[in-house]
C-alpha cells in the first residue's frame, strides 16, 4: 500500500481512472463545442466563410492530433507520464485561448493544430497508467469508465454550446473559456495526483510479471522494437482499430446528413436520432468490458464478436426501411460498436505490449486509429459528390470492420497454434 492511499482511503488506480475520465471529458468539451456555434463563429468573423472553411477547424485540429501520436508514445516511455501530460495541457490551455481570441480563420486553425498537438499527449499516458497499474481482473472495466468521458464530455459540450451560445446569446468564446479554466484544473489534478517518473518505474520494476508468478522465473526486460511493435497480432490490432474509429468517426460526421437528405428525418429528430449512437455506448462499455474482466481468457473472442456485430449493425442501418429499424440498428451499433470495443483492445494491448515500451505501442496503436478522423469524412464526402448518396461509404466502412477483424483472428490464432 503506497503513502497516498494510506492517507485518503483509495486505491491509487482508482484515482487514475476517475482523473482520465475527467481528462477526456475536458477534451471533448473542447472537441464538441465548436460545431454547434458555427454560424455564430462565420458572424464574428465577418461573414464569407464558407462551409468547408468552417469544417477545416476540426481537420487541422485531428491534423495536430494524430502528429502527436507516435512521438507522445515514445516520450512517455522515455520520461514518463507526467511530464509529458502536464506541458501537453498547458499548450492546450493557449490554444484554446489562440481560438478565443482569434479574429481570422487562419487563427483559428493555428490556435486549432496546437489544441490537436496539446491533446495528443493524453492517449498514450493515459493508457500507459490504465495498463500499469490498475488490476489485470478490472482493466476492461476500468478502461470503459475512463473512455465513457469521450460520450459525457461530448454530450456536455454540445449541450453547453448550444444552451449558453444559442439560446442565451453570450459569444461564442464563452465556451473556449470555460474550457481554459478546466484545462488549467486537469493540469493542477495531474500534478498532484500521477507520481513521479521515477516512482513510477520502481513500482513498475515491482511488479511480478505473469510468466513469473506461474512459473516463479527471473524476470526478463523486454524492450520495445520495430520488430515487437510491428509483430502480426501488434500489427493487425492496429489495421482493426483503424476498421473500429473508420466507422466511428464516419457515423459521427455524416450520420446526421445522412438521415436527413437520404432517410427523411427532419428538424430535432435528427440530433436526437444521431446522439444515441453516444449515449447507448456508455452502458454497452461498461456491460462488455465487465464480461471481458470475469472471462479475462476469452478477450479475443470478445473482441471478434463484437466487431463483426457491430458491422452487421451498420448494414441494418444502410438497409433499414423505416425509422424505427434504423433507430433500433443505430443503439445496437452504438452499444456494440467502437466505445463497447476499445477498452477491450486496449487492455488486450497492454497485456501483449512490452511493460517498458506500452506508450510507444499505444501511441501507434492511436495513430493508426486517428488516421481514420482525417480519411473518413473525406472520403465519404467525396463519395457522396461522386454518387448522390453516402451509402457506399456505409459500405465500405462494414467492409473494413470485417476484413480487420478476420486478420486480427487471423493473427491471434496462429500465435495459439504456434
Amino acid at each position: 500500500m503506497d503513502k497516498v492511499t494510506e492517507k485518503t482511503g483509495m486505491a491509487y488506480w482508482k484515482k487514475i481512472v476517475i482523473l482520465l475520465c475527467a481528462g477526456w471529458i475536458t477534451i471533448w468539451i473542447y472537441r464538441s463545442a465548436l460545431a454547434p456555434v458555427y454560424p455564430q463563429i462565420r458572424s464574428s468573423l465577418g461573414g464569407g466563410v464558407s462551409d468547408t472553411a468552417l469544417g477545416s477547424i476540426s481537420s487541422f485540429y485531428f491534423l495536430g492530433y494524430v502528429i502527436m501520436q507516435i512521438p507522445a508514445g515514445f516520450l512517455v516511455d522515455k520520461i514518463g507520464k507526467k511530464r509529458v501530460l502536464i506541458p501537453g495541457f498547458l499548450l492546450f490551455a493557449v490554444a484554446a485561448l489562440v481560438v478565443a481570441l482569434s479574429h481570422s480563420i487562419q487563427m483559428i486553425y493555428v490556435g486549432s493544430l496546437l489544441a490537436g498537438l496539446g491533446c495528443g499527449s493524453f492517449y498514450g499516458s493515459a493508457y500507459s497508467l490504465t495498463a500499469q497499474n490498475i488490476p489485470a481482473d478490472k482493466k476492461s472495466f476500468s478502461t470503459a469508465i475512463v473512455n465513457s468521458g469521450s460520450a459525457v464530455g461530448s454530450g456536455l459540450g454540445m449541450i453547453l454550446s448550444s444552451f449558453l451560445v444559442a439560446q442565451q446569446g453570450m459569444p461564442w468564446q464563452t465556451m473556449m473559456y470555460i474550457a481554459v479554466v478546466m484545462i488549467i484544473c486537469m493540469v493542477i489534478a495531474f500534478q498532484a495526483i500521477i507520481r513521479s517518473h521515477k516512482d513510477d518505474v520502481a513500482a513498475l520494476a515491482a511488479q511480478p510479471t505473469a510468466a513469473e508468478i506461474k512459473a516463479d522465473t527471473p524476470k526478463v526486460k523486454e524492450k520495445v522494437s520495430i520488430g515487437t511493435l510491428f509483430a502480426p497480432k501488434m500489427l493487425f490490432s492496429y489495421i482493426l482499430y483503424f476498421a473500429t474509429c473508420y466507422a466511428y468517426y464516419m457515423i459521427v460526421t455524416w450520420l446526421p446528413n445522412f438521415l436527413a437528405t437520404e432517410r427523411g428525418f427532419h428538424g430535432a429528430a435528427i440530433g436526437f436520432s444521431s446522439s444515441l449512437v453516444a449515449f447507448a455506448s456508455i452502458p454497452g462499455a461498461l456491460f462488455f468490458s465487465k464480461l471481458a474482466d470475469k472471462y479475462m481468457a476469452h478477450k479475443i473472442k470478445f473482441i471478434v464478436i463484437l466487431e463483426l456485430l457491430s458491422a452487421a449493425m451498420l448494414l441494418l442501418t444502410v438497409q433499414a426501411t423505416s425509422a424505427t429499424f434504423l433507430l433500433t440498428a443505430l443503439i445496437l451499433y452504438g452499444f456494440l460498436g467502437k466505445l463497447a470495443v476499445e477498452p477491450i483492445i486496449i487492455s488486450w494491448l497492454g497485456e501483449n505490449a512490452p511493460q517498458v515500451g506500452v506508450g510507444t505501442t499505444l501511441g501507434v496503436f492511436n495513430f493508426f486509429g486517428m488516421m481514420s478522423s482525417i480519411i473518413a469524412p473525406a472520403l465519404t464526402g467525396n463519395i457522396s459528390d461522386a454518387t448522390g448518396s453516402k451509402v457506399l461509404g456505409f459500405y465500405i466502412a462494414i467492409l473494413l470492420l470485417v476484413v480487420g477483424t478476420i486478420l486480427f483472428l487471423f493473427a491471434n490464432l496462429k500465435k495459439k497454434r504456434a
